[in-house]
């Protein structure tokens, strides 16, 4: 159901087949031209391949001028009541207008944008929120507000059609999922326009993130949608980009730098996971490479949950598993686990992605993971296996003391408590 047409801003294709482009939407005040420039930089390190910025007063119309000559990405000109600023703003060289024709004042001044956008060859997004329906649709949006949406954008579709402009791109964003979800699934059956998907004013880093997976997930599940923003409440705009990256990759839409797969822990659990998943999470910011990296939890789950895997490591009490591939690499010390792990992936990669096993190494560190499996075969309670790890523990010497190796950095006990585990955090 994907769109078939397809417009281009700047130099990013959106719609008949294009890759889904992530963008976002700068928080800064647009006329401070340094301070919009590092957002615009740190989004483009986060992965943004479009910038939306607002331009409510004439001075930020001006500073677009520079922040389109200095961007990295193409700028999109936010507009609403004022149809002149999208005038300037064509003037100042966007890449493209965003538009609301029902809050814009009238067919006439949004003729005399699509107008001066056909003249300079500027896309526009047209669309509408569900906060700012046309008047005429109010009564309706009450009684059914997924038909009041879709009729919304449907009239500025044929508006602009009348208008003989065809270059956009057409948006319904609601802050209700359930509507947005059902909205643009009925808009992706009546156009052939790109599509652009959002939850409007989704709320904070956690809960907008949870209602943006819902609702953009499933509707890019269903191929609607040819590009996305999360909009959420943080002036850090990159957390926006990097939860969009995180749901195309989810779905297997998109590429960029690492996937990492860790369990979510039990009581089998035998060794600090929450630091070590920290640990490599960190690590792996640093790779552009898109290669799958597992951590698992214990080793009675073994290779076999995460055997897809480029990379991962299973741990038991002083003790891990480097593996890859589904087979196993070598078996090291617990506190040498993710120094190790990063070794292999590093070696990996000037390889071409071949990695080289040895095949002593290989076996010796099967047999530890089936001896480890074996001796939790039948009743696997968190009791039995700390009787075990008691066991262990009276006859081993070498335990890690504090401060030796490459041990994680330290989780504050607030944020992940280990009362109730079966391993002490030094």
């Amino acid at each position: 159901m994907a769109s078939k047409r397809q417009i281009w801003v700047g130099s990013v294709p959106i719609g008949g087949g294009a890759p889904v482009a992530v963008q976002s939407m700068t928080k800064t005040e647009t006329a401070n031209v340094q301070a919009t420039l590092e957002q615009i930089g740190r989004m483009h390190e986060a992965g943004v391949e479009i910038v939306r910025c607002a331009v409510p007063r004439d001075e930020d119309a001006t500073a677009l001028k520079t922040i389109v000559e200095q961007s990295p990405v193409p700028i999109i000109a936010d507009i609403h009541f004022n149809h002149t600023l999208a005038l300037k703003a064509i003037d100042a060289g966007a890449h493209a207008i965003r538009l609301n024709p029902g809050n814009i004042g009238g067919a006439e001044k949004v003729a005399e944008v699509a107008e001066k956008a056909t003249k300079h060859k500027v896309p526009m997004r047209i669309g509408v929120n569900s906060g700012s329906l046309p008047k005429h649709l109010r009564e309706l949006e009450k009684k059914n507000p997924v038909e009041a949406l879709v009729t919304a954008a449907v009239e500025f579709v044929e508006l602009m059609e009348r208008l003989h402009y065809e270059d956009f791109k057409v948006s319904i964003k609601s802050t209700n999922v359930p509507n947005t979800i059902a909205s643009n699934r009925l808009l992706a059956e009546k156009i052939d326009y790109p599509i652009h998907l959002g939850i409007t004013e989704a709320g904070t880093k956690w809960s907008g993130s949870l209602k943006s997976a819902v609702g953009l997930g499933t509707l890019l599940a269903d191929g609607v949608g040819d590009t996305i923003r999360i909009s959420l409440s943080t002036f850090h705009a990159e957390e926006e980009v990097k939860v969009a990256w995180e749901i195309l990759k989810a779905l297997q839409l998109r590429e960029k730098g690492p996937v990492l797969i860790a369990c979510p822990t039990c009581g089998r659990l035998q060794f600090d996971m929450d630091a070590t998943v920290q640990e490599i999470e960190r690590r792996l910011e640093a790779y552009d490479e898109p290669i799958e990296v597992a951590v698992l939890g214990c080793a009675v789950n073994g290779i076999g949950e995460a055997s897809n895997a480029d990379f991962g490591i299973t741990g038991a009490k002083n003790e891990g598993l480097i593996f890859a591939h589904g087979k196993a690499i070598r078996k090291v010390p617990q506190k040498e686990l993710v120094d190790q792990l990063f070794v292999e992936i590093d070696k990996s990669l000037a390889r071409d992605g071949q990695v080289e096993i040895d095949e002593t190494q290989s076996a010796e560190g099967a047999a530890w993971l089936a001896k480890i499996e074996e001796e939790n075969a039948g009743d696997l309670t968190p009791e039995k296996l700390a009787a075990l790890e008691a066991q262990k523990a009276r006859e081993a010497d070498d335990i890690t003391a504090p401060g030796e190796g490459s041990d994680p950095a330290p989780i504050d006990e607030s944020v992940s408590p280990v009362a109730g585990r079966r391993f002490a955090r030094n």
